[in-house]
Formats: structure tokens, sequence, C-alpha cells
């Protein structure tokens, strides 16, 4: 295979990070720092426009698998997209084609630069004018966690070094899986201000994990137009099955982007700086169920097109959600079961062989809503585990002092017997 020299540059980056952590302190894996992200690429809005109607329609195709849970929901379906976008790097074949479809991904080929614009345009928000308020915060991070001695092709690599800049921690999932998921979750509580806190609960990684793809996503805005505090009050709000809970709704009059349609009304809370909103959409007394179960990427567009600026006396709730998932059942059943199947997987594109499968995609989310404004942060892990692991029930790793016995089957005999309490000696 040739080599490219992104790879060969990533493998000294690699030499001088392993030797560097050797004469450190710490025990945290080695890093393949990730200083080759390519600069935006040169495409325009209207170039990311198929990238953000696919991740869009993908958005809405999962807000229907998952309106099934109970209560208050939250996820970052960017992330969640974003995440697995990396992952889809090594997919191949029926896999990569399913994933295509089901995440309603750009080919290859196009999918990685337009990530990379659109995550580095995200982040290249316009500070408000207004001294008093906070300037827009939108922080997108990607990192990845390999087992150690999983070889990785060149190809793979440089596809997440240059679109996504993420950083190859190199780590021992085989022994040491519990200080790994540690690790991924503090830095995961770092990314997001401490909003996501235990991504990855125990026993999530195993022996037989070899890769964690890890993406997360924090949010803050003021609004454009701030909630008097003195002017929220407390209200009855309505539940689906008839009864009431006392709520604390902030209100305040305003013009703002509203529209109403057949059994309900939208309207559009802009934040500081004009480049980010809060859509609201409110069914008709009893017809959630009706809009909810209607609702796709193709009907929001015809209600977001409705906007006219109107002058609107707004109450509404304030508000706290944090939600956490697992997805591989609703991804499977959105139309990429191979990537979770260990018989059908093919992700050799990342090791150039067909050993590995998703075995999850964990996600969790936090949405905050106050006077001032918005909070919000996401995470969401892709772990990868060895094609042959659910061929076992058990685990046994043989890393302390043991007895042997060396005995004749036929008459039960032991021939030799001892113990080994240090191999290196």
């Amino acid at each position: 295979m040739k080599t490219s020299p992104l790879y060969t540059l990533l493998a000294l980056l690699t030499i001088l990070s392993l030797a560097l952590s050797a004469c450190g302190s710490g025990n945290s894996a080695p890093v393949r720092q990730s200083n080759l992200r390519r600069e935006k690429p040169n495409l325009q809005a209207a170039d990311l426009r198929p990238l953000t109607d696919g991740n869009n329609a993908f958005a809405f195709d999962l807000y229907q698998a998952l309106r099934a849970e109970n209560g208050n929901l939250a996820y970052s379906p960017f992330s969640i997209s974003l995440a697995l976008a990396m992952t889809s790097a090594g997919a191949r074949g029926q896999t990569e084609a399913q994933m295509t479809q089901a995440m309603h991904f750009l080919p290859q080929a196009e999918l990685h630069p337009a990530f990379n614009t659109l995550d580095q345009a995200l982040e290249a928000v316009p500070s408000s004018s207004d001294k008093d308020q906070e300037p827009l915060q939108l922080n997108v991070a990607n990192a990845v966690w390999t087992e150690q001695t999983l070889p990785l092709e060149s190809a793979f690599l440089d596809t997440l070094a240059l679109n996504y800049g993420a950083g190859i921690h190199q780590s021992d999932f085989i022994n040491q899986p519990e200080a790994v998921r540690k690790e991924i979750n503090t830095w995961v509580s770092d990314e997001t201000q401490k909003k996501i806190q235990d991504l990855l609960g125990e026993n999530a990684i195993s022996p037989f994990t070899r890769m964690i793809l890890v993406n997360a996503i924090y949010f803050k805005a003021d609004w454009l137009n701030q909630f008097d505090a003195d002017r929220t009050y407390d209200a009855p709000f309505h539940l689906l099955d008839g009864s009431e809970v006392t709520a604390p709704l902030m209100s305040q009059g305003m013009t703002l982007p509203y529209a109403a349609g057949d059994g309900w009304q939208m309207a559009e809370l802009p934040y500081a700086g004009g480049t980010a909103a809060m859509d609201i959409l409110v069914p008709d007394e009893g017809r959630f169920d009706e809009i909810e179960t209607s609702l796709d990427f193709e009907t929001a567009s015809a209600m977001w097109s409705g906007l006219q600026p109107t002058s609107v006396a707004l109450a509404m709730p304030k508000f706290k959600v944090e939600s956490s998932f697992s997805l591989a059942e609703q991804l499977a059943a959105l139309g990429m079961p191979d990537a979770f199947d260990p018989g059908l997987a093919d992700f050799s594109g990342i090791t150039g062989h067909n050993d590995l499968f998703i075995g999850q995609v964990v996600h969790k989310a936090y949405v905050a809503v106050d006077e001032e404004g918005t909070e919000a942060a996401a995470a969401t892990a892709v772990i990868m585990e060895l094609s042959m692991a659910p061929m076992f029930d058990i685990s046994l790793i043989v890393d302390r002092p043991f007895i042997y016995i060396i005995r004749d089957l036929q008459s039960g005999q032991i021939l030799f017997m001892g113990r080994v309490l240090n191999p290196a000696q």
C-alpha cells in the first residue's frame, strides 16, 4: 500500500507524542494531534445546501424514531450526523450505501469537505453589536480514541485530520477500558462546559472495543430581545392527558417571524447577532399527536417559508431538558442495519480488514431556556467493536498471578503444576 505524506507526518507526530508522554508524569493516552486540518474549502453557502438539507431530513427522521420515548426530549442531530460522518469514512460496500441513505449523506468525496466547511462556518459567528449582550458561542470538537494495537489506514487518518480536526488518542482498551472511559468522559465534559457528564456509562467500553469516535457541541446565546424577568409569572400548563401543572411563563410583546396553519402556530425567536434562532411550533389543543406524526423536513420547510414579521404577545415557559439515548436500534431501523451487524458490517476502510462493527451510538443532550437566552450542549460517541466479540460470553485477561496445572486426561495424573507470579522474571 502506498503511504501518503500526510500519514508519514502523522506517524512522526505519533512518535514524538509517545516520547513526550514517556517523559511526563500523567497517564493520559498518547495523541496523534491533528494540526493538519484543511482551512475552510472554497465552498459557498449554496454548495452546503445539499449537506444541510440532508442533515435536516435526518433530524426529522430521528425525531419520528425518538418521539415514542416518554417525557421531554432533547438531542443534537448535527452532533450525531457529524460523528457518523467520521465513521462512514471507513465504511465500504453495502454498509457505506446504507449509511449514506439512512443519514441522507452526500457521496464520500463531497461529504467530508462539506462537513469541514460547515463546521468551521458555524463556529465563525459574528459577535453581537450590543455590548450588553454576550456574544453567541458555538463550539464543535471531534476526537477519536483507538486501541493502541489497531492498525489504521492512511486514507482514513487523512480524512479525519483534514476535514474534522480529530486527534487520534492511542489507548489501552484491552487492559484499561475503565481508564479510557473516564478519559473520554472528561474530554466531553470539558468541551461542553461541564453540561454533558458521563456520556459513556459503566461497562460501555470492553476489551473488545477498538475505536470510539466522539463529537461534542456547545451552544450559548442571548435572545436578541430578552424577556423581562419581572414579567415572568406562574400559570397552568396543560398536559396531553388533560391534567395541569404550574409553570413559570416568560412574557413580552414583540415583532418576530410568525406563521399559522391548519392546527398549528409557529414563532421564531432570534438570538443576538441574528445568526441563529429558536422556532417554537405550537399545535392547537387536541392536535399535538396529529401535527407531531406528520412532521418531517418538507413540512417544516413549508412552515418556515410562511414566517412573516408579526406583532406577537408571547408567553412561553422557561425549561431545561436533559436526554440520553442509545441509538443503535433507531439507526438500524432508519436503514443502516449492516453497520451494527458483526457478520455484515464492512468498515474495512478503517483498518484494511473487515473486522469492525458499530456496537453502539451513545448520545446525550442538554437544553436550558430562560429570560436571557439559551444554553445547549450535546455529545455523541460511536463505539466500534471487534466483529468476533459477540462470539464470547466471557472475557478473561490473565493480567495477574496465576496457577497452572498440566495433567494427563486419560488417567487424571497431574504431570506438572506451578504458578506464575511474575512472568518477566
